[in-house]
């Protein structure tokens, strides 16, 4: 059926992209002998030429455990409601020096003159770039980031200056000492402490000088990415904003299969060489989580069915900050409880089952009942996407069993949000156009 495995799939794993940037610990780049162009290179964090390749667990056990992070991914997407700012920023991260361990979509990004190379995780969203700097408490990867050894480095951003104001969790000028920028953020349930600095940063061919970006000083907890982060959001801080002058507000990727090993995935800048004939659905913009990539989730058909989904746990709301955004970061595509229950029971209605339940996943059967499993439709404003079977079904390495790809969102909070992940998003050229404010979305053979 053309289904993924999850013993075939070592980027499941990964929930948002990881940039690739030169450091001075120099982290060695396990596929430097590959020429750079004007696409940029995404890898699965597993892959071949991954520095964290790690295939000592079986894909089935891999995926369920980083399944099971996405409930922390989805809270920390509602704790980006603008009203809740200000709790955020009074959490102040402790170093724990607890071990790296975390699976993304990563990219090659080099910062500072020379070069100093990292793999950042691709998140659209969150709009700050961070890496770990040279020093820092608690952090994990043995690639870390020194202002001294470059010869652009731009210096600290002044806790006075309006950039800094436009940090997530930015703190007050101190009555005494430095004056540097300090913004503290939480991500995926660790909390991490970084200086807002400036120097040059190049993706493929394209440098830009005096980029933003926080140099990670402590953290607390094990679940940010080793390498540091580039936000790909629609905040003043994120790449878009930064680069808008290079790259007009434009951006697509593809992401690879997760069964593939390579730098076959790209990300795509500006608005040369992306798609001209694409299907496109209105962006749109939530005041209460404003980075976020929102779109007008309409309905959803499970086989020849659709749906009855209540119109509440659909529609974009401005006031309230709910609707369905599309994320590079979560794994497997979450929808507020009501929805998914609908989705879920015409799934088994259609599969007949019997169904277990394996991590996060609740509807598994066994594989012979795979050929009675629908299609399933998502249906926006003006562009419908059939997922390929590929996007729906994963399985199990020994047991023969399929599950269905999607989950309940967190009912822990008071959740809003409906999440369109990268599994989902397999092999599918997204663009994302804040210009027009449109969304694309094409078929994209990119394994």
């Amino acid at each position: 059926m053309g289904v993924n495995t999850i013993a075939t799939m070592p980027f499941l794993i990964a929930a948002t992209l990881l940039l690739y940037l030169p450091t001075i610990a120099i982290a060695t780049d396990p596929c430097a002998s590959q020429l750079e162009d004007s696409a940029i290179t995404v890898i699965p964090i597993y892959g071949n030429c991954s520095p964290f390749k790690n295939l000592s667990d079986s894909w089935d056990t891999t995926i369920i455990q980083m399944a099971s992070k996405d409930p922390l991914r989805v809270q920390y997407l509602f704790g980006l409601d603008t009203s809740l700012r200000k709790k955020r920023v009074s959490a102040a991260p402790i170093a724990s020096g607890q071990a790296f361990n975390i699976g993304n979509y990563v990219v090659r990004v080099k910062l500072g003159s020379p070069d100093q190379l990292f793999f950042m995780v691709l998140d659209t969203s969150t709009d700050e770039a961070w890496v770990p700097c040279t020093g820092c408490t608690g952090c994990s990867s043995s690639a870390t980031y020194s202002p001294q050894a470059s010869t652009t480095y731009g210096g600290a951003v002044a806790c006075y200056a309006p950039r800094c104001a436009q940090a997530r969790g930015a703190l007050p000028c101190p009555n005494t000492g430095s004056n540097a920028c300090i913004f503290n953020q939480s991500y995926a349930g660790s909390t991490f402490s970084a200086t807002l600095v400036q120097d040059s940063l190049r993706l493929a061919l394209d440098t830009l000088p005096s980029y933003a970006f926080g140099c990670v000083n402590s953290v607390s907890g094990g679940s940010i990415p080793a390498q540091g982060l580039l936000g790909l959001g629609r905040g003043p801080l994120s790449l878009l904003t930064q680069s808008r002058s290079l790259y007009s507000g434009v951006f697509s990727y593809c992401l690879p299969s997760f069964k593939s090993f390579y730098f076959s995935g790209s990300l795509k800048l500006g608005p040369t060489g992306q798609p001209r004939r694409i299907r496109t659905t209105p962006l749109l913009r939530n005041p209460r989580r404003p980075s976020l990539y929102y779109v007008n989730l309409t309905g959803v058909t499970v086989g020849q069915v659709q749906v009855p989904l209540p119109t509440e746990y659909l529609a974009f709301d401005p006031n309230r900050g709910s609707g369905t955004i599309i994320d590079s970061g979560t794994v497997i595509t979450r929808f507020v409880q009501p929805v998914y229950n609908a989705i879920r029971d015409e799934f088994r209605n259609q599969v007949k089952g019997p169904f277990v339940s394996i991590g996060a996943f609740d509807t598994c059967f066994v594989k012979t009942y795979e050929t009675l499993a629908p299609l399933i439709k998502f249906q926006f404003t003006g562009l419908d996407l059939t997922l390929p079977y590929e996007n729906t079904l994963i399985h199990s390495t020994y047991g023969a069993v399929a599950c269905l790809a999607m989950a309940a969102a967190p009912n822990n909070v008071n959740w809003v949000l409906n999440v369109i992940a990268n599994y989902q998003q397999q092999n599918l050229r997204i663009l994302f156009d804040t210009v027009n404010n449109r969304v694309g979305i094409a078929r994209e053979l990119c394994n």
